[in-house]
């Protein structure tokens, strides 16, 4: 179990967050943006992703981005997230790319839609980019998708999760993160599934992708970092979602809510606060009013 004085990993997801606005973000914009955050001094940043440019067309600029990024004043790690074997090759290429993020599901229509594999499948797939991780030096990111339950009807309980978190420790997976895809759980859920997960694999490092409204980002925070969680993705002024999930999306954990909650609770993020407000109003022109 993580203890009390382990610091907060705080994840920015500027990927999650763009990947579904239907125009496209011309490179240079994209790049000034992800400069700015890498002031903030988040822990990692989600930039962007190596997939099929006819599944998330906002996404096929990732490697002109990236040769944009500024490093050299920053500890903020980059995070790309993959969907197979091809996009993680082309990934692990990247010496600036610390994490390899993949979207594994518990639901089978999701896994289909999300990355047009069934489960199995994806488990082979995920086994093969482990090696290349492992390979290339980079850490493997698994983010357990519908982690909280889904809306199609699959099969769904805490114990399927903790099967496939074991799974992934045979893997030697020592990141996981618990997502909520669709945003449906409540403060009781995220605690009650983290202390599951964490309790039973201590080994691994533990976090939560959750979507929530603004007004419950709070409430979420508060319960993910009491139950132990140590490692929390929100997406400034709370945009995103995935598109491949349904019509009717709920976003990411609005930052600056996770911020105010920890800052509640007496966790001092460690943020540059100027560069933070930079990043926010510098939001407002990315993003499209909401």
């Amino acid at each position: 179990m993580l203890r009390e004085s382990q610091p907060i990993h705080l994840v920015e997801c500027p990927r999650d967050a763009m990947q579904g606005l239907h125009d496209f973000i011309p490179t240079e914009r994209k790049a000034a943006y992800l400069n700015q955050l890498l002031r903030v001094g988040f822990s990692t940043l989600d930039f962007g992703s190596f997939v099929s440019p006819k599944a998330i067309p906002q996404m096929r600029d990732t490697a002109e981005v990236l040769q944009q990024l500024d490093l050299s004043q920053t500890s903020t790690k980059l995070l790309a997230i993959v969907a197979n074997e091809r996009g993680a090759e082309a990934a692990v290429e990247h010496a600036q790319i610390h994490y390899l993020g993949f979207p594994l599901s518990i639901s089978e229509t999701f896994q289909q839609r999300n990355t047009n594999r069934s489960i199995e499948e994806a488990f082979n797939i995920l086994q093969n980019i482990q090696n290349l991780c492992i390979r290339h030096h980079k850490t493997l990111v698994t983010y357990i998708s519908m982690g909280f339950g889904n809306p199609y009807g699959d099969a769904y309980s805490i114990e399927l999760v903790e099967a496939f978190v074991n799974r992934l420790k045979q893997m030697e997976v020592r990141v996981v993160s618990l997502s909520d895809t669709v945003g449906t759980a409540i403060e009781e859920d995220v605690s009650l599934l983290f202390k599951r997960i964490s309790g039973a694999f201590p080994d691994i490092e533990t976090g939560v992708h959750l979507h929530a409204r603004y007004s419950d980002v709070a409430a979420k925070t508060k319960a993910a970092w009491l139950a132990g969680c140590r490692r929390i993705d929100g997406a400034l002024k709370g945009f995103g979602g995935c598109p491949m999930a349904n019509d009717s999306l709920v976003g990411n954990m609005a930052t600056e809510e996770v911020i105010r909650a920890l800052e509640e609770l007496g966790v001092a993020p460690g943020l540059n606060q100027e560069e933070l407000h930079k990043s926010l109003l510098m939001a407002g022109t990315i993003f499209p009013a909401r």
